[in-house]
């Protein structure tokens, strides 16, 4: 049964432009104001709009290429913070875990000194992106393009045949880029064609969430292979940082081998995950 969705792509993809906008230009204060969240809800905000932007090129006029290398720009500053936040909770929370005695307490000392450090110094990036002029830019930017969409004779068509081609587009690409990583040797070219697998995975997820409702399933299926490849590389991530710190002690060994476990459970489960979400999107009306 095919689903049903009114309006031009245009429109569509207009009410998502001005939905995120308006998200990204709200939680500035909060940002500033360190709430809790709010740097990774600015941070996904710039995700969609430039996922967005690229997945929609065929329906905007011109080149919009230096919008969405602003927003990912921004969404770098801001990520730091979060990565920062992330990666130190799960480690100190780790660490605690670690048998009593031995070097345990040293460890967890030396964790949480670095921790503080990075985020401090994350959040002081963070801070200087929104104080740049180049935010302020973005900012106009973004407000000019969703007063005014520059939209292509091709936005002009029904929203249902676009769209559908756009999610089976995004589902191919996601297919293509898990395969390569299927095919590639392991070590370091694997995890990173892994990580490319999930980039085109959130990418899918986010085509999916512009399309709405008729689309509910096919998002909720790309978000959940989005987590599990997400998860691979939050280990891998996890783990480099553990060798960075690490001065070949049994607690930091502990941790590093815990990260490895995790990344090969993540590999376990990505099997799963794909067989839910290899199937081709069904088509909007």
């Amino acid at each position: 049964m095919a689903h049903r969705i009114d309006g031009s792509a245009g429109d569509v993809l207009t009410a998502r432009l001005r939905e995120q906008t308006a998200r990204l230009v709200a939680l500035e204060p909060d940002v500033r104001a360190d709430r809790p969240d709010a740097v990774h809800q600015m941070r996904i905000a710039a995700r969609r709009l430039r996922s967005a932007l690229r997945t929609h090129r065929r329906h905007l006029a011109g080149d919009h290429t230096g919008l969405e290398d602003e927003l990912r720009r921004l969404g770098r500053s801001l990520g730091r913070a979060r990565d920062a936040e992330v990666l130190g909770e799960r480690l100190l929370t780790q660490a605690r875990e670690l048998p009593g005695g031995g070097d345990r307490e040293r460890v967890l000392a030396e964790l949480a000194t670095w921790n503080s450090r990075e985020t401090r110094e994350a959040r002081t990036a963070a801070l200087a992106a929104l104080d740049s002029q180049r935010f302020r830019d973005l900012l106009t930017a973004l407000t000019a393009l969703v007063e005014n969409p520059p939209l292509s004779a091709r936005a002009t068509k029904p929203a249902g045949p676009e769209l559908t081609r756009l999610l089976r587009d995004e589902h191919r690409r996601t297919a293509e880029r898990l395969a390569a990583a299927e095919h590639t040797p392991e070590g370091p070219a694997r995890e990173h064609a892994l990580h490319d697998a999930r980039k085109a995975a959130k990418r899918a997820r986010y085509a999916g969430e512009t399309a709405g409702r008729p689309a509910r399933g096919f998002t909720r299926r790309m978000r959940a292979l989005q987590d599990v490849l997400g998860r691979h590389q939050d280990a891998i991530v996890a783990r480099e940082a553990v060798r960075g710190l690490s001065d070949g002690g049994f607690g930091y060994g502990v941790l590093f081998g815990r990260q490895v476990g995790e990344a090969a459970f993540a590999r376990e489960l990505l099997p799963g995950a794909w067989e839910r979400a290899a199937r081709r999107p069904k088509r909007i009306r």
